[in-house]
């Protein structure tokens, strides 16, 4: 027999001298099927912690963690049940960097309760489905709560191949814009690279969670979970090993545009030398012949232009001179 239900309470609004508070509804939600029970709190406020503090077990240093935000991944085993925080990476379009999301569950004999801010749309999908498919119901709760928690792993961890395969795609133009040379290519490169690295810093530690919580869910399990953690054991590291590609391909596409970026600046530093170097010795006589002093073939001597021709062939001789020189020390 499955059952769904909203557990509500109220709070206080704009009363009238003698009325009684209305109730506000708690951000809770629940699902059961058989014996086992699946509470969603979206998204945990006090109220509800106060709530799960006065009908479950659980330490209040448990319950503390599961408002903060800067928790780190892990499990922690109880007589009773077991908290364990995982941690979810959310693509944003905008940014197109990745950001963490942290959620929280509480695994017993016969419930199982998950805490989030609604962020994560697998989470949130997987909920509504079972509430909306008896199959579902039958389905995920069918093998107990260790098995249920399986489940979303599964559905959450699946989801991400296609952050990871638009992660790749990334990488692919990233090349060609490496080797075209353009000017938005240390900017595109320190995009994905961000991203790349919150990523490692979300999925890695999740196979340590993943091992400890195949060894710890058993007693809330009906059946073996050995393969299925180990499938999804498999899809963890195959992500981690490509996010470890990623990034050392990243580094590569990085030092190679910083060496043509160099490359491309001595280039034109090197043409700007040249023509400096060209350039003295011509403004050396065009100088000495605008002194007011007189010069052989200055205007003193008369108002020919066979000084200004003269002049300009000295002017393009040393131009030729030093030409033929910087191309014989393969300067140019």
């Amino acid at each position: 027999m499955a059952g769904i239900t909203g557990k509500k309470l109220l709070g206080k609004k704009d009363l009238k001298e003698g009325e009684a508070a209305p109730e506000e509804p708690l951000h809770i939600e629940s699902i059961t099927w058989g014996d086992l029970t699946w509470v969603n709190i979206v998204p945990p406020t006090e109220r509800e912690i106060e709530y799960l503090a006065k009908n479950y077990p659980f330490h209040p240093l448990d319950l503390d963690d599961t408002l903060s935000r800067q928790q780190i991944p892990k499990v922690d085993n109880y007589p009773e049940y077991l908290f364990a925080i995982f941690h979810l990476p959310v693509y944003d379009k905008e940014t197109r960097v990745a950001s963490k999301r942290q959620w929280s569950a509480f695994v017993g004999e016969n419930y199982l309760i998950t805490l989030h801010t609604g962020e994560l749309r697998t989470l949130v999908a997987l909920f509504r489905d079972c509430q909306a498919n008896e199959e579902s119901r039958r389905e995920f709760f069918s093998q107990g709560s260790g098995y249920l928690l399986y489940r979303i792993l599964d559905r959450s961890i699946d989801s991400y191949f296609p952050v990871l395969d638009k992660i790749l795609s990334l990488i692919d133009d990233l090349e060609d814009l490496v080797f075209d040379e353009n000017i938005e290519t240390a900017k595109e490169i320190s995009i994905i690279r961000r991203d790349v690295i919150t990523q490692r810093r979300v999925m890695f530690p999740t196979r340590t969670q993943l091992t400890t919580l195949e060894k710890r869910l058993s007693r809330f399990t009906k059946g073996d979970l050995t393969v299925y953690y180990g499938d999804l054991m498999d899809h963890v590291n195959k992500i981690c090993e490509t996010l470890d590609e990623a990034k050392e391909i990243i580094e590569v596409f990085k030092d190679t545009d910083f060496i043509l970026a160099t490359d491309r600046v001595n280039r034109i530093l090197r043409i700007l030398n040249i023509m400096a170097a060209i350039s003295i010795p011509i403004i050396m006589v065009s100088s000495l012949y605008g002194m007011n002093v007189i010069l052989p073939g200055g205007l003193e001597d008369g108002n020919d232009f066979t000084t200004f021709w003269l002049l300009m062939l000295v002017m393009v001789i040393i131009t030729g001179g030093m030409l033929i020189y910087f191309r014989r020390r393969r300067w140019i």
